[in-house]
């Protein structure tokens, strides 16, 4: 698997904990001891069952590598690879998704493995009408989905290669820095500038989710249960939405929150580009007068977010296709406590400035002792 990043740890972790494998490799550009891994999942790279094999799998040579056994071949891959940055050159997407993505499934099926899964994206129409489920028809909204669609149709044109295509929805969890994370950020700033959170559009914006570890376990029953070429939305039963993440990160910090509405937020679409770099700037400057604070020289958290992920898109997906084949969904919704274990976690590993949450009752109050409503919802304009 590609696999030091955000899901790839947490699926080594969910192998090697559960014991479903006999050997793992992982390959990867970066090595474990550089991707700001936690404790627990470096625990589970340095299992000797686990190998780390270091490769840049944009090369095909390379790709060919990842797969070299001495003894038996491997029997499932999944391919957790991708350029995964928003608002990148269509090179950059080309080379970093589809090729990449082209030589692991070409050679995957020149190994002959049993099952091939690929992860691709939730961002594939925007619909606040209805879910979206697997057969409707594709739109993407973000180039990055865009060229995962074009994963998906080159899929089916490999011959020999049995494949599995698993869309999930925004993901989080421990480790997730892209998902909901750069909103946890976001958050504690406000609190730290005593400032109401405001945001674009309003609180029905969907934006569903699913937590790492029904990825994970999602990835294992498809290798085990699904036939070839099936294609399966991955998204909790909580039908997340802005109002709903903006409503636990406002109890997490104490803080209240706002929406624009329609109408201004229509008015800032006209100079999206200038509105979205005030914003950014807006959170940037505490978010490094903080880290400068506590002297955190070097952290992947950002509260940065790209221009795609800010316009009037809906992700909203129906994800019971794959329970029909007995999956279940550990984590049904998206829940307060599972937002403080991510933050938590990097509180701890000292990648978070503690100086955002002085003079808060944070660290006083368990996260089960949050009560749902806590804080007024204000009415959109």
């Amino acid at each position: 698997m590609y696999g030091t990043g955000f899901i790839g740890r947490n699926f080594v972790h969910y192998l090697v904990t559960k014991d479903l494998a006999s050997k793992i490799r992982v390959a990867d550009k970066v090595p474990p001891q550089m991707a700001w891994m936690n404790p627990v999942h470096s625990a589970a790279f340095a299992s000797p069952i686990v190998e780390f094999k270091h490769s840049n799998l944009i090369s095909s040579t390379s790709a060919e590598n990842a797969f070299s056994t001495d003894g038996e071949p491997f029997d499932y891959v999944v391919n957790f690879a991708a350029e995964t940055k928003y608002g990148q050159s269509e090179p950059v997407y080309h080379e970093g998704i589809v090729r990449l993505s082209e030589n692991c499934a070409r050679t995957a099926a020149r190994c002959n493995v049993q099952m091939y899964v690929e992860l691709s994206s939730g961002q594939m129409l925007s619909s606040d009408k209805k879910p979206t489920k697997e057969d409707s028809k594709c739109n993407p909204w973000t180039n990055l989905a865009r060229h995962k669609l074009a994963v998906e149709e080159l899929l089916k044109d490999i011959s020999g290669l049995n494949y599995a295509v698993i869309r999930p929805a925004i993901v989080y969890g421990p480790g997730d820095r892209q998902g909901i994370t750069p909103r946890l950020l976001i958050g504690a700033i406000y609190r730290y500038t005593k400032e109401k959170m405001k945001m674009l559009w309003t609180k029905d914006l969907h934006m569903n989710t699913v937590h790492v570890e029904d990825v994970c376990a999602a990835v294992w029953h498809v290798f085990t249960h699904a036939k070839p070429g099936q294609l399966f939305n991955l998204v909790d039963k909580g039908d997340t939405t802005q109002g709903k993440i903006s409503e636990l990160v406002s109890q997490l910090f104490s803080i209240q929150y706002d929406f624009m509405g329609s109408v201004l937020s229509s008015m800032a679409k006209v100079n999206m580009s200038n509105v979205v770099e005030d914003i950014n700037d807006k959170h940037m400057a505490p978010w490094a007068d903080a880290c400068q604070r506590d002297n955190i020289v070097n952290t992947p958290l950002t509260p940065f977010i790209d221009q795609e992920l800010l316009y009037n898109k809906h992700l909203h997906m129906d994800g019971t296709k794959i329970e029909q084949t007995g999956f279940h969904y550990s984590y049904p919704e998206l829940q307060l406590q599972t937002l403080r274990q991510v933050l938590d976690d990097y509180i701890q590993m000292g990648l978070f400035p503690r100086c955002l949450l002085e003079g808060d009752t944070y660290y006083d109050r368990p996260a089960d002792d949050y009560e749902e409503g806590g804080v007024d919802e204000f009415e959109d304009h």
